[in-house]
């Protein structure tokens, strides 16, 4: 008699069942191959990290890489330095900033908005020559800097970007956060845009990082998360001063653990242009994280927008949406809230078990971590709902040992070679200083994994082009085919340098659809609405606007790469409203838009 294969369920407990065993093995074997003065914090000239056991790690081969990419910022015109300034070992200037791909107006080619840090962290003084850029693209993988004609040239200590149209008309809208207060510009529809952060009421001024919109109550109005880090304030003295984070001695300044923390802020769209923050009586204020991204997601699958927050040296936030306007904060029972440097995440389904798995970077020596979701239709909580619960196996996919002495930033799912796989990407770039010049930072490697089912993830290192030879210190980056021929492209924003511009350069003979949907009068990009592409008998589910790159914002188009199938049997589309269409016989290399009339009922 066959055996059944093992439940979710049964495969969470296996697994957690030998967990503190193994744990304590683990510990045990670090401690007798450890170094006697082990600098947990250094890592060696081959990237390894003294003392640690390197049998999880896996070395890619050429034949294996199927995907390359070449920099072309230069010749694409894009020409731009992030802070220009001096950095002087504060905690602001050190965090980044990062970049958004959308098409602001509307003429179906990616623009890029590149975020500025434009002054010193201790003085209100602008340095000279600097801002945020946006760059329109011509459509033929060229840009041309419209920052001034888009009034968009007032300089700010500028974090993160997002895009998104909050007032229904139908291009999109550009929210900045700052260190400071974050600006909200409106889209007038001309190719220029107009402050509206006080008349919407989203100027919050804090130390904030990210931005995510997401219509989290389904009523049309997209609504705005707000993750805010820390209450920083520079006291005479705080510079000279030392402390311990993690471990390593960092300047007072550099430590995120020496502040409290900064509640996150939920706008509500009151669907007349103003926005009411309703974070603490919808319980996701997550007072007690230092948050640096976060990600609107359907985790159990039922037509509502979940939340996972990314906190930095505090436990992450997993909040369910309870359908009421409230959320239930489940970060203990789902297993998926640990307490680590939490930066970046990244959402997908990349089993295609047709549920989201969320990936996490975290600072150096802690291992990124893969939460799988593991919840399931035969396991339900105390109120009848399936329990969300998820396991990490960042080892046991390749992605644990390989991040140990990296600091990862911001990361996103792709698939690169448009084999059906999502491969992963990842920016590194360490937060501790030069010994020799204490002005500047560490550079890593930046990482891409091809994704190599069912075995999991390899570090494509070189074989995905001479650039991934370069550290750089990096911080913010995105995702999206800026050229538009079928080849997922990445932007990288790079601390106080000019950042790259990866352009995929894949010889592929493998098939792709991109889906892009619309919607009249109300969420007009679809955020939140889940696309399930069958092919035979595979599925592969995306979800709209779902994110959480580091002080970044990914294209909203959905990619699916489809190997050798030059068709697609049948896409299921469920909107937010709650509508459900299906479509058949969809031929491949193409983007397909998909119209849809909304019918809210709140």
């Amino acid at each position: 008699m066959p055996r059944r294969p093992l439940s979710k369920r049964q495969r969470l407990m296996l697994y957690w069942g030998g967990a503190s065993g193994a744990a304590i093995v683990a510990a045990t074997m670090i401690l007798l191959i450890a170094k006697p003065q082990l600098d947990p914090y250094a890592p060696e000239a081959d990237g390894s990290v003294a003392g640690l056991t390197s049998v999880l790690s896996r070395t890619s081969t050429a034949a294996m890489v199927q995907f390359s990419f070449a920099e072309t910022r230069e010749s694409a015109g894009i020409d731009f330095r992030h802070f220009p300034a001096t950095r002087r070992s504060l905690l602001p200037e050190d965090m980044g900033s990062g970049i958004a791909w959308g098409d602001y107006d509307d003429d179906g080619d990616l623009d890029l908005y590149l975020v500025n840090f434009c002054r010193p962290a201790d003085t209100q003084m602008q340095s000279a020559g600097c801002r945020s850029a946006l760059y329109a693209n011509d459509g033929s993988g060229h840009f041309s800097d419209v920052t001034t004609k888009a009034r968009l040239d007032t300089p700010v200590a500028g974090l993160g970007a997002t895009w998104g149209d909050y007032d229904n008309d139908d291009d999109l809208d550009l929210y900045l956060t700052n260190f400071g207060a974050n600006t909200l510009y409106r889209n007038n529809g001309d190719g220029s845009f107009s402050d509206a952060t006080e008349s919407a009421g989203v100027g919050d001024n804090a130390f904030s990082a990210g931005g995510a919109w997401g219509d989290y109550d389904n009523d049309g109005n997209i609504d705005l998360y707000v993750t805010n880090y820390v209450r920083f304030e520079l006291r005479e003295g705080d510079i000279e001063r030392r402390s311990r984070h993690t471990g390593s001695e960092v300047p007072y300044t550099l430590n995120p653990s020496a502040y409290p923390p900064e509640p996150n802020r939920l706008y509500r769209n009151n669907g007349d242009g103003s926005f009411t923050d309703v974070a603490d009586a919808a319980g996701v204020a997550n007072h007690t994280g230092r948050s640096l991204a976060s990600s609107w997601v359907d985790l159990d699958g039922d037509g509502l927008l979940d939340l996972y927050v990314a906190n930095d040296v505090s436990s992450n936030g997993v909040f369910r949406n309870m359908g009421d306007g409230t959320f239930a904060d489940i970060g203990a029972s789902s297993l998926a809230a640990d307490y680590r440097g939490a930066m970046g995440l990244a959402v997908g389904d990349y089993d295609g078990d047709a549920d989201f798995d969320i990936f996490v970077t975290h600072w150096v020596a802690q291992e990124n971590a893969f939460f799988e979701n593991m919840s399931s239709e035969d396991w339900v909580d105390s109120e009848g709902r399936d329990r969300l619960a998820f396991m990490d196996v960042a080892d046991a996919i390749g992605l644990g040992q390989a991040s140990l002495p990296m600091v990862g930033w911001s990361t996103g799912f792709a698939d690169f070679d448009n084999d059906a796989d999502p491969d992963l990407w990842i920016v590194n770039g360490n937060t501790l200083e030069q010994s020799a010049d204490n002005k500047l930072l560490r550079p890593q490697l930046m990482q891409i994994f091809t994704h190599e089912s069912p075995g999991g993830f390899y570090d494509a290192g070189t074989h995905a082009g001479t650039i991934l030879a370069t550290p750089i210190v990096g911080r913010g980056g995105a995702q999206g085919d800026f050229d538009a021929d079928g080849k997922i492209d990445l932007c990288i924003l790079v601390h106080g340098a000019k950042p790259l511009l990866l352009h995929n350069v894949t010889d592929s003979e493998n098939h792709w659809l991109g889906v892009r949907l619309r919607q009249h009068g109300a969420n007009t990009r679809g955020l939140g609405a889940r696309v399930a592409l069958r092919t035979g008998d595979r599925i592969q589910l995306r979800q709209v606007g779902v994110g959480g790159a580091y002080l970044s914002h990914n294209d909203t188009d959905l990619h699916f790469g489809l190997a050798n199938t030059d068709s697609v049997d049948e896409i299921t589309i469920h909107w937010p409203d709650g509508a459900t269409e299906s479509h058949q016989g969809i031929p491949a290399d193409q983007v397909v838009t998909f119209t849809h009339e909304p019918n809210y009922l709140n």
